[in-house]
This record gives structure tokens, sequence and C-alpha cells, in this order.
């Protein structure tokens, strides 16, 4: 019997000492099944809400550099615009900007054509009539006043005018009748006192033209029919 009581005695002490960590284990792991069930790496919510999420941040940068680019392109395209229009611009036709050939008419009889091409990228206007001077005269011929066109001679890049040159009279009644061997075209400008400095010089036949006192141009035409027919 006392052996019993001593090996209940030796017990009691351990049992007590097994309870006791238990209780302590229990204190100290409190809210453990909480801490399982929550994310690996989950923040508190006050901390994520102070910090910004990298995928929004650059989803700002793209839009605002799409913002850039988006002006950029608009600068670009309205330059080019203004370039257009600055280059598009219709202009005084003459020397530098057209290029004017002179050939001998078989009918009308004692007749010359004139045809001016617009070589440049711009429309340019033919105004009034060709101030035509042969070799070095001191003046140039009068204009068929009949020949005047309703409106200003308009040539797009690339179009052609036309204007005639009557040489000399078909019945030989002229006067101071001669051979010249070289031609300067002028061209006039929109008003009289407008500035129109390059002139044409279209080759003659090596033989030159015959020429006399009654010699006189068209206005400048719009078609070939037109400037012939005077």
């Amino acid at each position: 019997m006392s052996s019993i009581r001593n090996s209940r005695a030796r017990l009691l002490p351990a049992a007590a000492a097994v309870a006791f960590a238990a209780f302590s284990l229990t204190a100290c792991g409190g809210g453990s099944a909480d801490d399982d069930a929550r994310p690996s790496g989950a923040s508190s919510p006050s901390a994520s809400s102070h910090a910004l999420p990298s995928s929004h941040h650059d989803a700002e940068q793209v839009a605002s550099g799409s913002k850039a680019a988006a002006g950029d392109t608009a600068t670009v395209a309205a330059g080019k615009r203004n370039a257009r229009t600055s280059a598009g611009k219709a202009v005084t036709c003459q020397g530098s900007n057209t290029r004017t050939e002179a050939q001998l008419l078989n009918r009308p009889a004692n007749h010359m054509l004139l045809t001016v091409t617009n070589t440049s990228n711009s429309t340019c206007y033919l105004y009034a009539y060709p101030a035509v001077r042969f070799g070095e005269a001191q003046s140039v011929p009068p204009a068929i006043e009949a020949s005047k066109p309703q409106a200003v001679v308009t040539l797009a890049p690339g179009e052609r005018g036309y204007a005639s040159v009557n040489l000399s009279s078909a019945d030989g009644s002229g006067g101071d009748g001669h051979v010249e061997k070289s031609l300067t075209v002028y061209f006039q400008g929109r008003t009289p006192d407008e500035d129109v400095p390059a002139g044409a010089h279209p080759s003659l036949p090596a033989e030159g033209v015959y020429i006399d006192d009654s010699l006189k141009v068209t206005y400048w035409q719009q078609s070939l029919e037109d400037a012939i027919k005077w």
C-alpha cells in the first residue's frame, strides 16, 4: 500500500507539470489557426491603404507617355499642313517658275506661238499679255485688246498657257521690216507696280524671224485655239 501511495505521489507532480506546459503552449499560440488561414505575405489594411500598386503607377506613366506622343504627332501634322499651304500658294508666272517656247506657225501666216508651261509646284497666274522684245528693241509691241480674256489665265503645276505674236502684216504693208534672231519674253504682275524680274529667253530658228512695225501680241489665253484665232 505504501508503495502505491508513493507512486501516486510521484505521478501527481508529473501530471501537473504536463498540464501546466499544455496551458502555456495554448496561451502563447493563440490565434494560430487564423495565422494559418491568412495568405503568406498579406499586409494589414492600414499598410496597404498608403501604398500605390505598381501596376496602377505604370498605367499612369504609360497614359502620360501616350498623351505626349499624341501631342507630338499633332504638332508634326500641323507643321505638314502649314508646309502644304505655303507650298500651294498661288504666285505670278515668270521666267523662274515656267518654261517658255516659241514656235513659228504656218497658219495663220506670219504668226508665232508662245507656250508657257508651269514648272513649279504652285499654281501661277499669267497676267495680261507677254511683253516681247526682239533683239535690242527699245519698246514692246502693243496687245490686241479684243483678245483680252474674261478671267486671268491660271496655270496649275504642269499646265500650259498660250499667246500668239503677229510678226508682220500678211499683205506686206508693214514698214521697217527686218530679221531678228533673239527674243526675250517678260511677264506682268497683278498690278503695274508689281516687279516681275525674271524673263524668259525662248530660242528662235537659226535663220531668225521677220518682223515689221505691225508687230503685236494677244493676251495670254487658257487654250491654244483662243491664242491663234487673232
